[in-house]
């Protein structure tokens, strides 16, 4: 089996071809300019990916394509039109790399989507599933959600099997953004206002995403289904925060703030959607690849959030010591 991975040079990307490796599995890694990682020999150089990319050196003698790179989700968009600049990445080139994989003879593609597809918040609904059929208004998720329907068009006319994977937030060493602030918030000695906060929030680790995408590659029951993934735990902000603290070897020094008070902040300062992504639910159920593929995590959530902030602690030493 030979492989293409794209986005090889990103937080999923490097950790899959790290595991790739260590499994002897024969891949390719394309990036879009060689200044985003050092060029390997298994390593190309596509350029921009868009619907005129070229891929036709990539995917020579592939049997299966990993697509991981996108446009990332951005908070706080200033583009002058997100919806398209999202459209021209997350869809257009999504299918120009998909179409180019068929008509070389690509068996499966395997294309990592986001729980976004759906939507920002679960509260007051059940979690998502993969027959929640409400579309997402977020740009990013549209442009997501778009990719999925026309690569499943594409598959039953091509004959490509074609596998979405649909995560949460993914954490993990390396974790950047909302993820990576909150462990910061966390590394001080100051008590934080989160004890009444019971929401409930499904992430995924790193280490489990690649090995579910991993699982995916061969895996029979998997061809032309789509998979919504996380670690089978869900955490409450006040829960997260302790675990975190617990790592960081700090008392989780929690009080109580009710939620309508948060709430009354965000609207009054226009964060209403960010408060809710901190305050909300948004839980998914992953018991389709459970159930179907025989997959479970390798990893725990403890153990996941351990690894994560032990990496966080060895970045911020290094950091200190320079």
């Amino acid at each position: 089996m030979n492989l293409l991975v794209t986005g090889g040079s990103g937080f999923v990307g490097q950790a899959l071809l790290r595991l790739l490796t260590s499994k002897n599995i024969s891949f390719k890694s394309a990036i879009r300019n060689a200044s985003s990682a050092p060029v390997k020999s298994r390593d190309i150089v596509v350029g921009s990916i868009d619907d005129a990319t070229d891929w036709s050196a990539s995917l020579k003698n592939v049997d299966v394509v990993v697509h991981l790179a996108a446009r990332a989700h951005i908070m706080n968009d200033e583009t002058a039109d997100p919806v398209a600049e999202y459209r021209r990445v997350n869809t257009g080139g999504t299918l120009n790399l998909a179409r180019q994989a068929a008509d070389l003879g690509v068996r499966r593609f395997i294309f990592v989507s986001s729980v976004k597809v759906y939507g920002e918040s679960t509260t007051g609904i059940p979690p998502y599933s993969e027959q929640f059929a409400l579309p997402t208004e977020d740009p990013y998720g549209l442009s997501k959600k778009e990719a999925e329907v026309k690569l499943k068009a594409l598959g039953e006319q091509s004959g490509m099997e074609v596998v979405i994977i649909q995560p949460p937030l993914v954490y993990g060493v390396g974790v950047k953004a909302n993820f990576l602030n909150l462990i910061k918030m966390a590394d001080t000695s100051l008590p934080l206002p989160f004890r009444a906060i019971n929401n409930h929030r499904s992430m995924v680790y790193l280490g489990n995403l690649i090995d579910f995408i991993v699982h995916c590659l061969d895996h029979p029951a998997a061809a032309n289904e789509t998979f919504l993934i996380s670690d089978g735990e869900d955490l409450s902000l006040s829960d997260l925060v302790s675990v975190i603290r617990k790592h960081l070897g700090r008392q989780s020094h929690l009080f109580s703030v009710p939620p309508y008070i948060f709430r009354a902040l965000g609207s009054l300062t226009g964060k209403s959607g960010v408060i809710d992504r901190l305050i909300g639910d948004l839980q998914i159920d992953s018991s389709k690849a459970r159930k179907l593929l025989g997959w479970q995590p390798p990893f725990s959530v403890e153990q996941g959030i351990s690894e994560t902030v032990t990496g966080y602690l060895k970045s911020r030493n290094l950091k200190g010591k320079q």
